[in-house]
């Protein structure tokens, strides 16, 4: 007979039981892909494609859906582009920094509302250093003002190259709903970039930049490590894990690889170079498969979130970078090799662009940027008659206190990666604290209004239509005299 006891024990475990089952079913509404992230590592996606014939030397999983991060700077750096191509910008437009771009979570340069960019500083900005505020400036400056109407180019771009599994939200990656792609499509927008504009496949390969004293170092480790390699784009945000689309040449031969879903920059870096090495020794002859040719998806993007910004997921990457100092070979890559010399750096700076209604040529931050000009209204008779008349004093001017300015607010310490752990807060700052803008600065003061329209903008926005914000924002594209393609420099030396 058992005890009351050894009832009391089996209840407990039977209960013990429940929970456990409980805790182990899908949650409802969840996309158990998710969930199954949350458990372990989830495999990467990739592709390689050559780029003179579009067709699919390798791919693993390149049709899911996943998120783009900082890749998507890309289809904003094909956009601008594009506007070079057609006349409708120049090198030197200037791009100015809103309140709005300015208040963007890192990575960011952290220039005050005002600063004056030339476009192509701004685009080394952002695909150097990832600049999400800079990626802001230039979406505004090619769509007119309109954020609405550069995220409608971005996907209606996305459609027309045949990116079928990707969906645009913003010009930079920070996280939100609704945005997402595949290894496939972002492949697709890479050989569109290398076709398209061969002259200015420098933009893409910059090894560094330099702001004043600060050097700032691209995240694309291929660059200066793997023979050929000569672009593209990295990206990362907690759901995307670490990505990266690169490209790379030899003997005349380019590739485009394609890797989401790394943990870590050291194992995306080396499973580009794996994939690339692989892509170089096979023959397009003897592969049919085009990129275009292959499957659409359907779903919710695989989030990797659960993995890659947890305490398992930090610790393998902190492993990883021990490991990496006791390797003989770079990141544990036969295919990759030290960078044996200081990277190429080129400088950028504010200033320098062209003139437009609101901002003289060759300036760096535009006076009383987001004051509006006063308006003064006409004196009525009753007000005259209110006014007592002027005594000696009201001719003295009053004192003047000379308070103790703010100190400057510095935002975003990290030079690299920078769209990292901090993205994924995903808080704006308020303009006031970016850059190098006092609170008691009028420069950080931008008053617009959401509800202005953008009609009739190019060449004819007044001053104060520069101030109203939101999806009609008025920010009038200047492209001035045309520049000519540059022919494009000489490989850097490996």
């Amino acid at each position: 007979m058992k005890t009351l006891a050894s009832r009391h024990f089996q209840l407990f475990t039977a209960a013990c039981l429940a929970v456990a089952l409980l805790g182990a079913m899908p949650i409802a509404g969840r996309d158990s892909r998710a969930i199954a992230a949350e458990d372990t590592a989830q495999p990467m996606a990739s592709i390689v494609v050559d780029v003179e014939t579009g067709k699919v030397l390798s791919q693993d999983r390149a049709t899911e859906r996943r998120y783009p991060a900082s890749t998507t700077k890309l289809m904003t750096a094909y956009l601008a582009l594009k506007a070079l191509r057609e006349e409708r910008a120049a090198l030197d437009t200037p791009v100015v920094m809103t309140r709005r771009a300015a208040a963007e979570p890192p990575s960011k340069m952290g220039y005050q509302p005002g600063s004056v960019i030339r476009l192509d500083n701004a685009l080394r900005m952002m695909l150097v250093k990832s600049a999400n505020d800079v990626a802001f400036a230039i979406g505004q400056t090619i769509g007119d003002g309109s954020m609405e109407t550069f995220v409608t180019m971005m996907n209606d771009t996305a459609k027309r190259l045949g990116m079928l599994d990707t969906r645009f939200i913003n010009p930079n990656g920070l996280p939100g709903d609704g945005q997402y792609t595949s290894a496939k499509d972002l492949a697709i927008l890479g050989v569109a970039i290398r076709r398209e504009f061969p002259a200015f496949s420098d933009f893409f390969n910059t090894e560094a930049i330099s702001s004043g004293k600060r050097v700032m170092k691209n995240g694309n480790k291929l660059l200066g490590r793997f023979d050929g390699a000569d672009g593209m784009k990295t990206g990362y945000i907690c759901a995307s894990g670490f990505n990266l689309v690169s490209s790379a040449t030899r003997e005349g031969r380019t590739l485009v690889a394609v890797v989401i879903g790394a943990n870590g920059t050291i194992e995306r870096e080396r499973n580009a170079a794996e994939i690339l090495e692989a892509g170089f020794k096979a023959d397009p002859a003897k592969i049919d498969t085009t990129v275009d040719e292959l499957p659409t998806a359907a779903g919710e993007p695989l989030d990797v979130s659960g993995y890659i910004c947890s305490s398992k997921g930090r610790s393998a990457r902190a492993n990883e970078r021990v490991e990496e100092k006791e390797r003989e070979e770079t990141y544990g890559s036969p295919y990759l090799h030290d960078m044996n010399r200081s990277p190429v750096v080129l400088p950028v700076s504010l200033g320098g662009a062209a003139g437009n209604e609101i901002a003289e040529p060759g300036i760096s931050l535009i006076s009383a940027y987001g004051i509006p000009l006063p308006t003064p209204r006409p004196a009525r008779p009753q007000d005259m008659a209110m006014t007592p008349p002027l005594t000696v004093d009201d001719l003295i001017p009053p004192a003047v206190t000379n308070e103790a300015g703010a100190t400057d607010d510095l935002i975003d310490g990290e030079e690299n990666g920078g769209e990292g752990d901090a993205a994924q807060k995903a808080v704006a700052e308020p303009a006031t604290m970016v850059g190098n803008a006092r609170f008691d600065d009028p420069a950080a003061s931008d008053l617009r209004s959401s509800e202005a329209a953008t009609g009739g903008l190019r060449g004819k926005t007044s001053r104060l239509d520069i101030y109203r914000e939101g999806g009609d924002a008025a920010l009038a594209l200047q492209p001035g005299s045309p520049v000519p393609f540059p022919a494009p420099p000489p490989p850097a030396a490996n």
